[in-house]
């Protein structure tokens, strides 16, 4: 399956979608819903804040968790106005729009393109190399504190939530599924002691200077690396749940 997206600043590892409303769950009962949000909405604001994506909700509703909000919506052309309770979550419940209906707005381009198993394989090579280079490409904005992308790090309950807890989705499934094999072999690269990048960067040290690190180094960078990994995880897994890199 081929998507061939038009849009432009997309927030780290997530794809921008407009802000409409997609179609209720019979046996939903989130906030939104209960709000009176319904099948076609196009939210314009939440509370004096403009929305045109999806993402644009979401950032503003994390840091109004348990609290009420104002979501401005037209529908069938006409504005309303509808207040909702944002839940500890920091999220509305709002379900989007399909691929096929994305692409009937004439938002994407959706192509359905099968292939057979040997085709696949450039395919997949072709795919997984086009993944790595967005992600390094959305990774260097995480240093960039202008771009605000630090505030999207996210740990265990940030991939959890990826998933859809809807329906199950295969394809969606095994795609994430891969992207995160990518990732993981990424970061393990990255040139930090106890890491695989870590032990290529001694090694290349040992071959240009032809001097082997003592063991009490090595040792000594071990801890150094754990101690950045584990930090690393302390961050993004606080950014999850109490938000401290989004100013909560």
């Amino acid at each position: 399956r081929l998507v061939e997206k038009k849009r432009s600043k997309a927030p780290l590892m997530i794809e921008r979608i407009p802000a409409i409303v997609g179609e209720w769950n019979i046996k939903d009962t989130t906030n939104a819903k209960k709000a009176g949000l319904k099948y076609f909405d196009k939210i314009v604001k939440v509370d004096s804040v403009p929305i045109e994506f999806m993402d644009n909700v979401v950032a503003y509703t994390d840091g109004k968790r348990n609290q009420h909000v104002t979501v401005s919506i037209l529908r069938n052309g006409s504005p309303m106005e509808l207040n909702a309770l944002v839940n500890e979550n920091g999220k509305l419940g709002i379900p989007f729009l399909d691929e096929m209906q994305y692409d009937s707005l004439g938002f994407y381009k959706l192509e359905i393109t099968k292939y057979g198993f040997f085709e696949s394989l450039p395919k997949g090579v072709s795919l997984a190399v086009n993944s790595l280079k967005d992600y390094i490409e959305q990774f260097k904005l995480i240093f960039k504190p202008a771009t605000g992308a630090y505030k999207g790090v996210g740990g265990f309950k940030t991939m959890g939530s990826i998933f859809s807890s809807d329906h199950w989705d295969w394809h969606s499934f095994w795609s994430i599924t891969a992207l995160f094999s990518v990732i993981l072999a990424f970061m393990n690269l990255l040139p930090i002691p106890a890491l695989d990048g870590g032990h290529v960067l001694f090694t290349l040290g040992e071959m240009i200077t032809g001097r082997k690190p003592s063991e009490k180094f090595l040792e000594y960078a071990q801890i150094v690396g754990m101690v950045i990994l584990l930090s690393l995880m302390l961050y993004a897994n606080g950014n999850d749940w109490f938000g401290w890199g989004r100013g909560k």
